[in-house]
């Protein structure tokens, strides 16, 4: 112990002398490195590498590119407690100094000399913000900690002080800093840690923030929360000490539990497809060096409440009709592959788990009644019940130890969950919703998962659009002439194909006839033979001209076998084009980037709506109410049930590989497409009636729910020139008087039938 005092005590005098001659020979050393030292005058122009955030309506973030996530702010936006927690943590005589605190220095050496020179330290936060901003030019690495490097950074640090203003030194750091998990600054720690700007932080969270800052991801709530209490509990009690805040409150916030909100693994985005879109279309106009480090503003019109239904939708819809194709044999056993059921880990488990996840889980045991799962630290049992989708009478025929399976997740209570069994769909679908009235797209999915397949299915795919072609071209022969009263024959039909080609024999869904019946009717039920026939007597190169009009980048071919939808599309294109129809005929082209600004708030470009003239406004009044049937009688009338003005059209590709519906309200068209990536059937009877309606429902209503008024619902106006008449509904024939079969029929002027 002697030995020990007798040490220190020497040490302490030696100190004070090397102090003198640091003093007295500060001038010497100074020219000695000024050759030697980096230009700090590029503070100046300080533009660190920053995020470029894409964000939706209200400003909602839907995600981020970056090198380093970081969000610059100005001093003002730094909140006291958070300014005051920093300072007492790392620096509390900041603004007395000249960029170096000899006491420090001292103290430093003392440590320097008791631990045989392995760190001089006693860095204040100019010297700290030297090191981080011009680690290479003064020799700083890990593992050199020598007194040269450390006489740099001092001397760095004294010019940064003489040329900034405290504040501006202060702000250049609080942006700087790393503080784990990816992010620097303040701001974007803000974020990660507590999923709030650091305007809003309280004091324990500005505290925790700033007891973190030494060995960060050592310290992260994340990593290990005692030692994150334990640096949070120095911070208050230095600020305590420092006058900055209250004994009282110090004590208060010292009993708070660290609650870290955010999510260091991260979700990823809500929206990774329409964000995908995004980033492409910012790197072929202003390069990957912008996206990463320039720190762009995108605003969009993606919601984020509307996407989140998009995905629920989608997900949903795929694995209701992946059931119906039945249970598959788990791809993976753990036992199998080496592990121990106990000892397994998977990445999903590192985040939150809450009810309605779907989620892996590993089997642990199996019997004939129960299957006992491992989910993280969660134990489940699934019973005959929970699987009951299967058809399997026992756990045993399906599931053994060490299977890792997917559940979705219904409670949790401590460490038991309930959960029903699921299963990856091996389907892909895509969903895209378009604000009729600005063109903005106002979702995307563009598959089951981003992390299987980066391919978007809403916008590279290009796949058959079956009878949803139809309404295009009714529209030409309501142009034409027809009306939705004009009578057409669903018969056995052969068509002259033209000269080489073998005759043309269309067939019904169904393989059956219906007879006469109106055009409505016949667009209702989704009749192919009197579409082939409206074809034949318009003409195939006056139909498909009208694909342009709708805006379809790829001409159609002018063939009688455009009725049954040959064509290839994408569904953003099928989506943008039926928009036309509540929109009085205009289309507005879709877009994803609104306004793109800069990291200092300069406008660099803006899109605006851009309204294109596809077809005139009464005739597509015409086809809404035609349309509105399909929903209301034909194909699509379990739409119905949703009680809103609702229009669409089914669509079913031979064989049936692809199932379509596209559907709108008189705000809003939503398109949705289920199908595999390979051209092979979806399942038996899986149409789009069957298989792509269910998911355009699930997310309807989800929307009616978010901005609907049932009391007050949106109409769709009718332009002043559309005639209304009750006519027979089966034979399309003018009525007069009371009918059970009569309804009331929209016209364009002069076109409506005589009454009796």
């Amino acid at each position: 112990m002697k030995v020990a005092v007798r040490y220190a005590h020497h040490a302490g005098i030696a100190a004070l002398f090397v102090a003198a001659a640091l003093l007295g020979t500060l001038t010497g050393v100074m020219f000695a490195y000024s050759d030697d030292l980096p230009e700090i005058s590029a503070l100046d122009t300080y533009a660190p590498n920053t995020i470029t955030r894409v964000v939706g309506k209200n400003g909602q973030l839907i995600g981020e590119f970056a090198v380093q996530r970081r969000v610059v702010i100005q001093y003002d936006d730094i909140p006291d407690n958070l300014r005051h927690a920093i300072l007492a943590a790392e620096d509390a005589g900041f603004f007395e100094h000249s960029g170096f605190s000899i006491s420090r220095m001292m103290l430093a050496l003392v440590r320097d000399i008791a631990s045989r020179g392995k760190s001089p330290g006693g860095s204040t936060i100019t010297q700290q913000l030297t090191r981080d901003l011009f680690a290479n030019e003064i020799g700083f690495a890990i593992g050199n900690r020598s007194w040269e490097r450390k006489i740099k950074e001092t001397l760095v640090a004294m010019r940064i002080e003489k040329r900034y203003a405290k504040e501006e030194i202060f702000t250049f750091y609080a942006n700087q800093i790393y503080y784990g998990h990816g992010a620097y600054g303040v701001e974007a720690a803000a974020q990660l840690y507590f999923r709030k700007s650091a305007r809003q932080l309280t004091l324990e969270e500005a505290a925790t923030l700033a007891g973190i800052i030494q060995s960060n991801v050592r310290q992260s709530p994340f990593v290990n929360p005692e030692a994150t209490k334990r640096r949070r509990n120095y911070a208050l009690e230095r600020m305590a000490e420092e006058g900055f805040i209250t004994r009282e409150a110090a004590d208060t916030a010292r009993a708070a539990p660290v609650a870290a909100a955010g999510d260091p693994v991260g979700e990823g985005s809500v929206a990774p497809y329409f964000l995908e879109e995004v980033r492409k279309y910012l790197e072929a106009k202003y390069g990957a060096k912008a996206i990463y480090e320039s720190g762009l503003t995108v605003k969009t019109g993606l919601d984020i409440r509307l996407q989140q239904a998009a995905n629920a939708a989608v997900d949903s819809g795929l694995r209701r009709v992946d059931k119906r194709r039945g249970f598959r044999k788990p791809r993976r056993n753990v036992i199998a592959e080496g592990h121990t059921v106990d000892a397994f880990k998977a990445d999903r488990w590192a985040r939150r788990i809450s009810a309605g996840d779907i989620v892996p889980a590993v089997v642990r045991s199996v019997n004939d009644t129960t299957a006992l799962v491992r989910i993280g630290n969660l134990s489940a049992e699934l019973t005959r019940a929970n699987m009951q989708w299967t058809n399997r009478k026992s756990p045993r025929d399906i599931l053994k130890a060490g299977d890792l399976i997917e559940v979705q997740i219904t409670k949790t209570e401590g460490r038991t969950a309930t959960a029903n069994l699921e299963q990856t769909p091996l389907l892909e679908g895509a969903l895209v919703a378009i604000d009729n009235h600005t063109g903005e797209v106002l979702a995307m999915v563009g598959g089951y998962s981003f992390s299987r397949s980066k391919f978007n299915r809403a916008t590279q795919a290009w796949r058959q659009m079956g009878s949803t072609v139809k309404p295009i071209l009714y529209t030409a022969a309501i142009d034409r002439g027809l009306t939705p009263t004009t009578i057409l024959v669903d018969e056995p039909t052969t068509f002259d194909a033209g000269a080489g080609q073998p005759p043309y024999q269309p067939r019904n869904y169904d393989r059956k006839f219906m007879g006469p019946l109106t055009l409505r009717r016949a667009l209702e039920q989704s009749r192919n033979i009197p579409s082939v026939k409206v074809i034949e007597m318009l003409g195939p190169t006056q139909v498909a001209a009208y694909a342009k009009k709708f805006g379809f980048a790829q001409d159609f071919r002018p063939f009688l076998s455009m009725a049954l939808g040959a064509q290839e599309v994408t569904l953003l294109e099928i989506t943008s084009a039926y928009s036309a129809f509540p929109n009085h005929g205009i289309r507005m082209d879709p877009y994803l980037a609104g306004a793109i600004t800069d990291r200092h708030g300069a406008l660099l470009e803006e899109r605006r709506p851009q309204p294109r003239d596809a077809i005139r406004a009464d005739t597509a009044y015409v086809l809404t109410s035609l349309l509105r049937g399909v929903v209301q009688h034909g194909t699509a009338a379990s739409a119905n049930a949703l009680d809103w003005p609702l229009a669409g059209k089914t669509g079913t590709v031979d064989d049936n590989t692809d199932a379509w519906f596209v559907g709108f309200d008189p705000n809003i068209t939503v398109g949705v497409w289920m199908g595999n990536d390979e051209k092979k059937p979806i399942g038996y009877n899986e149409t789009g009636t069957t298989a792509a309606l269910p998911m355009w429902i699930d997310f309807m209503r989800e929307y009616i729910a978010l901005y609907g008024d049932q009391a007050n619902p949106p109409t769709f106006e009718s332009p002043g020139n559309i005639v209304f008449m009750p006519v027979d509904r089966n034979s399309g024939e003018p009525l007069s008087g009371e009918s059970s079969t009569a309804v009331t029929e929209a016209f364009i002027s002069g076109t409506q039938p005589i009454k009796p």
